[in-house]
């Protein structure tokens, strides 16, 4: 008989039936669907607004440099308050500190939707991104709390969907609303459905416990939060064209990674940090994080490559892009519930292992990519890297979240979604500069700088191999430790049972 994966052997360290049934509640589904559709609100939202900022730049009469700060704005915002959101689940409440998010990003949207001006946009892109990033880690945050370690794989296949999708449908909606409709519309559509969402939450979302907040730790709040916000900004710069040298890029980027060691230093000396580093003392916890952080630089980063392929090369429009993005979506889409019902059974690492290793495979055809490759032959590759991206994303998360005790989600939710993030905004940097300078002769076909920004897509791909290879090793002592607990609970059984067949012969006798 096989063993049973770490995620089973991290419930039971934490109470749980080891033979519980895998069955998945009605409940359960229910309140994934509430926060599902919260989710899509705000990760759509990214997207949809990165297809118009031409639209913008032109109906405010700003240059394109300034109307960057709509996305800069928001991402900045997005990475100052995530690292909050755990103590605030611990001091109000999951449930609460949710709503309170769903308001703030609607009305955001709705203000952003009226503004006149290109800086009021910008500060009210800048409330949406308070709310906004609360919405995802809280999200994570209540579903972890629901569904148990014992059910986490099957659960967070479907609500990691909207996370996997979104960059791939967003431009597809952005593009159909600003043909034919004014651009106000890409934050108004947010608001019906904030209202649902909303309503749909105060009704059937529980309330949880995510364990004792302690006072709010200010000085936290200062490093990490305005680390993580330099970080995301020298990015974004980077990632706009600037060089890595330049003073715009290199500032930031040397004082986020200042503050964050500082902030490591102060939240190893105090009782109540905000947010525990003393998690990555699991190995498990700390391979899946970091495969979260590699996979987000391999994955994110290069999904920007095929919609500017199509434009830039094939000369698409920006819908006709979004559907040829389509079958990276149907791809996902159809591994992912999949791969959590594989994730509960054979454990993350392993699930993890197999889809960065089909990502692997699948970058490497598209760094021979041409003027005029098959469109249909892409469009296959596209469905395996979909696949690719169902079976490592979602089952390294799950893999974080199990290997937690209940009172940890709330300071591992948050530390998951900042290394995602910025994971993210690193792959999107790296190869948006790589293909930037290869396109820079004159004499290059612009096909050909595709292909150098794919192997270097390869090679972020592939070293995301060794944190999948760590938290595989993370995870079979964890599988040896289950199988121990297992024996112990089946010899305290049948002791249990002795004393009481013993006195039954002898008063038989």
């Amino acid at each position: 008989m096989s063993s049973p994966p770490a995620s089973q052997a991290s419930a039971t360290s934490q109470g749980y039936d080891p033979h519980e049934s895998l069955k998945v509640e009605r409940h359960v589904w229910v309140i994934s669907g509430v926060v599902i559709l919260g989710m899509i609100m705000s990760i759509l939202d990214t997207t949809i607004v990165n297809v118009a900022l031409h639209t913008l730049g032109r109906e405010l009469h700003d240059p394109i440099s300034q109307v960057q700060w709509v996305v800069t704005g928001y991402l900045l915002s997005l990475g100052a308050v995530i690292p909050v959101s755990g103590w605030a689940a611990r001091r109000y409440g999951a449930k609460r500190v949710y709503m309170v998010s769903l308001v703030l990003f609607t009305a955001g949207s709705a203000a952003c939707g009226l503004a006149s001006s290109l800086p009021a946009l910008v500060l009210f892109r800048v409330l949406q991104g308070v709310g906004g990033g609360m919405i995802m880690p809280i999200a994570q945050l209540i579903m972890a709390q629901v569904a148990g370690p014992r059910r986490m794989g099957r659960v967070m296949g479907v609500v990691s969907m909207p996370a996997m999708l979104a960059p791939i449908f967003g431009p597809v909606i952005g593009g159909a609303i600003l043909e034919h409709l004014h651009w106000s519309w890409i934050f108004f559509v947010n608001v019906p459905v904030g209202v649902v969402a909303f309503a749909l939450g105060l009704r059937l979302l529980p309330r949880t416990d995510s364990g004792e907040a302690g006072p709010l730790d200010m000085l936290g709040v200062a490093l990490l939060s305005t680390g993580a916000a330099a970080i995301v900004f020298g990015l974004s710069e980077l990632g706009s064209g600037a060089s890595l040298g330049a003073t715009i890029v290199l500032a930031p980027l040397l004082a986020g990674v200042a503050l964050t060691i500082a902030f490591t230093l102060h939240a190893l000396r105090i009782a109540h940090p905000l947010l525990d580093v003393r998690l990555y003392a699991n190995r498990v916890f700390t391979g899946a994080s970091f495969t979260t952080f590699g996979l987000g630089a391999a994955l994110f980063g290069a999904m920007i490559l095929v919609p500017l392929y199509y434009q830039e090369v094939r000369a698409e429009s920006v819908i006709n892009t979004g559907l040829l993005n389509a079958p990276q979506g149907i791809g996902a889409l159809v591994a992912m519930p999949i791969a959590g019902r594989l994730t509960d059974r054979f454990g993350g690492g392993r699930i993890a292992l197999c889809g960065v290793s089909l990502l692997c495979a699948s970058t490497l055809p598209l760094a021979f990519i041409g003027a005029h490759t098959s469109i249909v032959g892409l469009s296959a590759l596209l469905v395996v890297r979909g696949v690719s991206i169902g079976l490592s994303f979602m089952p390294a998360m799950t893999a974080a979240f199990a290997s937690m005790r209940p009172e940890q989600l709330s300071h591992a939710t948050p530390q998951i979604n900042v290394l995602m993030r910025l994971g993210s905004a690193i792959g999107v940097a790296i190869l948006a500069v790589v293909l930037q300078r290869a396109s820079g002769g004159a004499a290059v076909h612009p096909a050909h700088a595709f292909d150098t920004a794919y192997w270097w897509g390869l090679g972020i791909a592939a070293a995301s191999l060794i944190p999948c290879l760590m938290l595989l090793r993370a995870e079979r002592p964890a599988v040896g430790e289950q199988s121990a607990v297992v024996e112990q609970s089946a010899a305290g059984a049948e002791s249990a049972v002795e004393p009481a067949v013993e006195p039954a012969v002898e008063i038989g006798l």
